[in-house]
């Protein structure tokens, strides 16, 4: 079980009104990352229009995430990607029964505003559109909505986490179909926090103080986490994940769930896939129901993948210094 503490009793983001003569606490972490426990062992599928949604809906996904365009599409169109349009958005959350998210841009304070005065269920502080700011993030601590960041090492998600954070994913490398940097990006976290938990397990305080330092993060998160063994908000695999042995696989690794963004939608067959995706997911660990979810699918059909060693966009690399 993971721990929904780490409040901030003075976050402007906790609001607290009064419904039907009740006192009602909204924006605290415990409903933040609560609302994000909510969705372990699910799939989270960007979605463009409201018939995507309404077959990732039928497919079994958790949540979708509402783009103006897939990652794969951000990557040829080039440009500069922003959030999606709120018509898009309200659209969405009016055609589907379950938690509905979107992006903004790194940075991008208002845009993430926008977002919460939509009722989008969570914020997703994306690589995926072009940052507004290359050295800071977004301080979620004063947002009511959860926020979700992406990362590539156990530093980052820490520091996305000190900053508000309820939920974090691998970053992987988005619109590829290719999913060895997500592979790569949560084997060097697990590493990491295998480092850190040996540490803590030594009784080595001053090697902590270390780590927090080479990691640029308080003393306190550091030691939480070592003791935990494990990030202390929910952490989903993102980027790259095109089939369900990709799903599985991540999942083995530790990941508590699976972010799919291109690789459904840009398949040409979206609505198996999907259900395909799903079924891996829950059952990552019973080998006989992962090869029935890779027999819906037709590699044929997969999205034509990318060599991550040849790209010239490099979205993981967004917002990655600070």
């Amino acid at each position: 079980m993971l721990p929904l503490f780490g409040e901030r009793t003075n976050a402007k983001g906790i609001i607290s009104e009064k419904v039907n003569s009740n006192d009602v606490l909204r924006g605290s972490s415990t409903l933040k990352r609560g609302f994000a426990h909510m969705l372990k062992n699910g799939v989270i599928m960007d979605v463009t229009t409201v018939e995507q949604a309404q077959i990732a809906e039928e497919a079994g996904a958790v949540s979708v995430m509402v783009l103006d365009k897939l990652p794969s599409d951000v990557r040829k169109a080039g440009g500069v990607a922003r959030t999606a349009s709120i018509r898009i958005i309200e659209d969405i959350m009016n055609s589907v029964t379950i938690p509905v998210m979107a992006k903004c841009r790194i940075g991008h304070v208002n845009e993430a505003l926008v977002l919460q005065e939509t009722n989008v269920d969570m914020i997703d502080e994306s690589e995926v559109l072009t940052p507004a700011d290359e050295l800071h993030h977004i301080w979620k601590w004063d947002f009511t909505t959860p926020v979700v960041n992406g990362a590539r090492s156990l530093a980052e998600a820490l520091r996305r986490i000190e900053e508000g954070a309820s939920m974090i994913r691998t970053k992987g490398e988005p619109g590829t179909g290719n999913v060895a940097e997500a592979i790569t990006h949560i084997k060097k976290v697990n590493d990491e926090l295998r480092t850190i938990k040996s540490i803590y397990d030594s009784g080595d305080n001053q090697d902590l103080v270390r780590m927090a330092r080479e990691f640029k993060v308080s003393y306190d998160i550091v030691e939480q986490t070592a003791k935990l063994g494990r990030l202390p908000v929910v952490n989903f695999a993102a980027g790259g994940i095109a089939t369900p042995a990709d799903a599985a696989y991540l999942m083995s690794l530790g990941c508590d769930g699976i972010f799919v963004g291109s690789g459904i939608f840009n398949a040409d067959d979206a609505k198996e896939r999907a259900r395909a995706i799903v079924l891996a997911t829950t059952f990552w660990d019973e080998s006989d129901k992962v090869k029935e979810a890779q027999k819906m699918i037709d590699e044929r059909q997969s999205m034509l993948g990318l060599d991550v060693n040849t790209l010239e966009l490099r979205m993981q690399d967004r917002g990655g210094s600070s």
